[in-house]
């Protein structure tokens, strides 16, 4: 199990300057993040979190949120449900990996139906937080789509860290590079910074307040920042369960439309 929603979100890296130097580097940038993307390994996750998203202005809201994800024959299916405030409370959003990408569905309450997400929306707001769509799914995003490159080893708040750089073998992607900091003995992901088509710097995430979860090292609060509109959303994992029995029948629209498998 890879995917914990907007707590783990992984991508990576791009090209060096010397063709050479990138050849020699790029089989330990392709190991480190493997050993970063499957670090925590679990056949489910059950979690229920607190979604903190600020303004620029400084204002908040909040919206709590529970999660089931369950690894499948073709990869990850997450299910995620709004609780709270009334507003949003009964919106469902499924996402479910296949042979040929993701497939995504998402039902809204004052709509009452199910309605199949498009990729002309990948890069749209999710539910108005600093999440795309296409975010939601970046840490099942497989190794193999993008070029990985070391760029250099760097201390990051006194974690001696991997910084790795990855560039989308698909020029369509949303983004056209992505960097990361990753721990270089535990593999944790500490940070990443996701560039626009233009190369500019658009999104930060940041991970911290690790703790162990059933033995497994787990982020539990995550923060995504837009850095031009100068807004935020954070996520405070409130309860993480690995390994609960998960009925087939959540991860189905007709779960998303009644709530009930």
């Amino acid at each position: 199990m890879k995917r914990i929603f907007l707590t783990a979100l992984l991508a990576a890296g791009i090209l060096l300057s010397r063709g050479l130097y990138a050849q020699d580097l790029s089989p330990d940038a392709v190991s480190v993040m493997n050993k970063a993307k499957n670090r925590i390994q679990a056949q489910t996750t059950s979690s229920r979190f607190r979604m903190v998203i600020t303004a620029k202005n400084g204002s908040t809201s909040e919206r709590i949120i529970d999660q089931y994800s369950k690894d499948g024959s073709n990869g990850a299916r997450t299910v995620i449900a709004f609780q709270s405030p009334a507003n949003v409370a009964g919106t469902r959003f499924l996402t479910m990996d296949n042979a040929s990408g993701t497939d995504q569905w998402i039902y809204l309450p004052n709509l009452g139906r199910v309605r199949r997400i498009s990729t002309t929306e990948s890069s749209s707001s999710f539910m108005g937080t600093d999440f795309s769509y296409d975010d939601i799914s970046l840490l099942d995003r497989d190794i193999s789509l993008d070029t990985h490159t070391i760029l250099r080893e760097e201390t990051l708040d006194g974690k001696s860290c991997f910084v790795i750089q990855s560039v989308p073998n698909d020029s369509s992607y949303q983004y056209s590079k992505t960097i990361v900091w990753i721990d270089k003995t535990d593999y944790l992901l500490y940070k990443s910074e996701m560039y626009n088509r233009r190369g500019e710097l658009v999104k930060i995430i940041e991970r911290s307040d690790f703790r162990t979860i059933q033995e497994r090292t787990t982020a539990m609060q995550t923060k995504i920042t837009t850095v031009a509109a100068g807004t935020s959303t954070t996520i405070f994992i409130q309860i993480m369960r690995y390994d609960d029995v998960i009925p087939e029948g959540v991860f189905t629209t007709g779960y998303l439309e009644t709530g009930r498998y």
